[in-house]
């Protein structure tokens, strides 16, 4: 089967994404697929049905809407028997208002039916979709940036090129047109930042020095009601500098055999379960509790906030009295989902 290449474009930033795609198609000579023709359930899936039964030559520019998930888009055309290759993805920042972009708490609605077909919905919050797009681009085109301060512009460059050390950074210029986004995209779980933290592999190629990012390890799980009385009082109040991005694995006392990822973006923060050890015995879970976490900010406070999270952990006498006491901890957050082995 032949395979048609595929540029999917995106961003937050409905206008200067759809400038950027229109030029690219130019620049390249590949027919546009504007994001205005994909539906707002679900355009990865939609895109793949569409480009296959047309006649697009050496390949297409796809713009997707804001709120595309990346990862749906490169896992869908990714698949091998949809006669699509993609082949770059490139998302473009608006630079003044990258920040707020990060700091959004609207969300995105998309149908999502449950196991048993009923039809519901599933939000996902709009800081998080710009992030992803951002730590999963192979290019990232800043547009609008002239205006910015040369300390601005310099802070927003840093905290790209934190988010997503893998990714090619390029500030827009009219005169010189789009960089076609070339060579086969691969979707490397250690693109974004976080997980090259977590790795030890990361080396982000633009620097500043308000932008700063750590590693925080603890072997000891967390007691809920105070990590939410941090994140609620602390460090959603900026007392540690601004947390752009954290993300990573923890474990809550209260639901201790259930490793869970830790996702956060600006001022959204999500916990979700990612495998149950309920097979271990006692012992063997309780040497693999704890947590790995990366942090990504301005005007961080690492001292202060490594001091705040090991506070947030278990303390000697919680430890020892073991997990049936934790059960009984303060938890504020939602219950879980999970599937326990042999279901």
């Amino acid at each position: 089967m032949h395979e048609t290449d595929v540029i999917a474009v995106m961003g937050a930033c409905g206008p200067e994404r759809a400038m950027y795609a229109e030029r690219l198609s130019l620049a390249t000579g590949k027919p546009l697929l504007p994001a205005s023709r994909l539906s707002a359930d679900d355009p990865a899936a939609q895109a793949a049905a569409f480009l296959p039964w047309l006649d697009l030559g050496d390949g297409v520019i796809a713009e997707f809407p804001a709120d595309a998930s990346v990862l749906e888009v490169i896992g869908t055309l990714a698949e091998h028997d949809n006669g699509l290759q993609l082949t770059g993805v490139v998302c473009i920042v608006d630079a003044p208002h990258l920040v707020d972009d990060l700091r959004r708490e609207t969300y995105a609605g998309a149908p999502d039916p449950d196991e048993t077909g009923m039809p519901r919905t599933r939000y996902t919050a709009h800081a998080l979709l710009t992030v992803q797009q951002l730590e999963y681009a192979s290019t990232i085109v800043l547009v609008n940036w002239a205006g910015l301060s040369t300390p601005d512009l310099s802070i927003t460059m840093a905290l790209v090129s934190h988010l997503a050390p893998s990714a090619r950074l390029r500030l827009h210029q009219e005169a010189t047109g789009p960089l076609p986004a070339a060579g086969t995209h691969r979707h490397h779980q250690e693109a974004p930042g976080w997980v090259q933290l977590l790795n030890g592999e990361f080396a982000p190629h633009m620097t500043d020095s308000r932008i700063s990012a750590f590693r925080y390890e603890n072997v000891r799980p967390l007691h809920p009601g105070r990590l939410t009385a941090l994140l609620d009082e602390r460090i959603e109040s900026g007392q540690f500098g601004f947390v752009v991005r954290s993300a990573g694995f923890c474990r809550f006392a209260t639901r201790s055999h259930t490793v869970a990822q830790w996702d956060h973006v600006g001022s959204m923060i999500a916990f979700s379960p990612v495998q149950v050890d309920d097979g271990m015995t006692e012992a063997e879970g309780l040497l693999a509790v704890g947590e790995d976490l990366a942090f990504i900010g301005l005007d961080l406070h690492h001292r202060a906030l490594r001091i705040a999270l090991d506070e947030t952990a278990l303390t000697d006498d919680e430890l020892a009295a073991g997990p049936a006491a934790w059960a009984e901890f303060e938890d504020p957050f939602p219950v879980w989902q999970v599937t326990r082995s042999g279901e």
